[in-house]
C-alpha cells in the first residue's frame, strides 16, 4: 500500500529522472532503468547520457551496478555494506580487492537526501493520499518542475 520514489538528481539537487515502484520493491533493480532514462540536453549535439560520477547509497552496491558503471567509464562513489565486506574477507584472497571509495566525494550525497526532504515537505506526497500511481507521479513531477523553476528564476 505504499509507493517508492526513485530519483536521479544533479549536483544542485535538481531532479533529472523520476520513477515510481511499489513500496516493497528493492532500490537496486531500479538503478539501471534510471540510468537508461537519463538524458541531459546540450546547447548543440546529442543529449548527454553519461554522468562523470554516481554517488549512491549502500543499496546500490552490487556487482552488476558497479560493472555497468565501469563499462560506461563512470566513477562509482558507493560504500560497501558490512555484509559484503564480511563475505569478501571470508573468501580470503579469492574475495578480491575492495572497490574504491572516496569518502570526501561521498559527502556530497547529502544533496540527494535534501532533495528527498524537499519532496516530503508536500503533505500529499509524504502521506500518499492519491489512490492511483499516475496521479501520485504527477505530483512528484510537479514538485520537480517547481524545483527547476525556482533554480532558473531570476527572482529571489
Amino acid at each position: 500500500m505504499s509507493t517508492k520514489v526513485h530519483q536521479l538528481v544533479d549536483g544542485n539537487g535538481l531532479p533529472l529522472v523520476v520513477l515510481l515502484t511499489a513500496g516493497q520493491a528493492g532500490d537496486s533493480p531500479m538503478f539501471l532503468p534510471l540510468m537508461e532514462h537519463l538524458k541531459v540536453a546540450r546547447a548543440a549535439g546529442r543529449p548527454r547520457t553519461r554522468p562523470d560520477l554516481v554517488r549512491g547509497h549502500k543499496a546500490y552496491s552490487s556487482r552488476a551496478i558497479r560493472a555497468h558503471l565501469r563499462d560506461r567509464k563512470i566513477i562509482a562513489v558507493i560504500p560497501v555494506p558490512d555484509d559484503q565486506k564480511g563475505h569478501r574477507l571470508r573468501r580470503g584472497s579469492a574475495g578480491g580487492r575492495p572497490p574504491n571509495f572516496d569518502a570526501d566525494t561521498y559527502r556530497g550525497r547529502n544533496v540527494i537526501e535534501r532533495r528527498y526532504c524537499d519532496l516530503k515537505q508536500w503533505r500529499g506526497l509524504a502521506t500518499r493520499y492519491d489512490k492511483h500511481a499516475l496521479t501520485y507521479r504527477a505530483a512528484v513531477v510537479l514538485n520537480a518542475v517547481i524545483a527547476w523553476t525556482r533554480h532558473l528564476s531570476d527572482m529571489p
